[in-house]
């Protein structure tokens, strides 16, 4: 009878062992897949955010005055008003479309360029320059991820693709777009750094306060276009307009005539942006 009570001890303490063993490697288990799903759900947002902000590149952006609030940047009836259009992501094959446009109607604009080597974007940031157009930094990748990652590698791609406009077209750049805008909601690191450099390298960034929306997915027509730009052109007296030029933009380069004459219409004088401009990128 003792002994079958050992036994039975014995049989006991080694269930509960193997028992409390495969629960810990249950728990263990379990643990793996939360954080394994934690950081599905932690990507997941994070390219949400980058879709966001890459679809949109307008949400966060707003002018402000170096030496002007916003409320006195609003246009008085008899003030001349002030636009800058600007074009983002290029060069493409758009871009010669449009330029071809500007010169139709003796219109200086603003190219905010990225790192693209081949031979025809190359061929094109050089007739931004020579035509008398201004060139601006958009970044060399445009890579959210890679470029906000660090203050090492904001440089690192700045310094790339401020290389690639003067190895192409002899102009050292002082002007800049953030993509997404100095104010994204992707960056991890504060944006504030990133404008601390620019700073440092005399650079003048520059967001915008106008845009015509074709960098959102929603189906606008060509006459949208036009109307997102006049309408809010009139607001104020200097507007800098977000616009692209990538290659999948063809209604930017549709709208862009009409556009051009209705601001002429309203007596706008349209501008290239220089260091006369007087407007810096920033927030209130």
């Amino acid at each position: 009878m003792k002994m079958a009570i050992v036994y039975f001890l014995i049989f006991y303490i080694i269930v509960s062992i193997v028992a409390i063993a495969l629960l810990g490697i249950s728990v263990f288990s379990l643990q793996r897949e939360l954080k394994s799903l934690g950081q599905k759900v932690t990507s997941l947002e994070t390219s949400k955010a980058e879709a966001a902000a890459q679809e949109a590149d307008m949400d966060s952006g707003t002018l402000v005055a170096d030496t002007k609030t916003a409320e006195e940047n609003l246009a008085g009836e008899d003030d001349i008003l002030k636009v800058y259009l600007t074009f983002d992501d290029g060069p493409s094959t758009n871009t010669d479309k449009i330029l071809d446009i500007l010169d139709d109607y003796g219109v200086k604009a603003t190219f905010f360029v990225t790192g693209k080597t081949d031979d025809a974007s190359k061929a094109a940031m050089k007739r931004i320059v020579d035509e008398g157009h201004t060139i601006g930094m958009h970044s060399f990748s445009h890579d959210y991820s890679q470029i906000y990652s660090s203050e090492a590698a904001f440089e690192a791609d700045f310094t790339q693709i401020q290389n690639l406009i003067y190895d192409t077209t002899g102009v050292d750049c002082f002007y800049y777009r953030f993509p997404g805008g100095s104010s994204n909601k992707v960056s991890n690191t504060d944006m504030a750094e990133f404008i601390r450099f620019l700073n440092t390298q005399n650079v003048t960034y520059y967001d915008w306060n106008v845009a015509n929306g074709d960098a959102t997915t929603q189906a606008y027509t060509t006459d949208d276009l036009i109307e997102n730009v006049m309408s809010d052109v009139v607001k104020y007296k200097t507007s800098v307009v977000l616009m692209h030029d990538a290659a999948d933009k063809e209604k930017t380069v549709e709208s862009l005539p009409t556009l051009i004459q209705d601001l002429q219409a309203k007596g706008a004088l349209i501008l290239p942006i220089s260091k006369d401009t007087g407007f810096q990128g920033g927030l209130l």
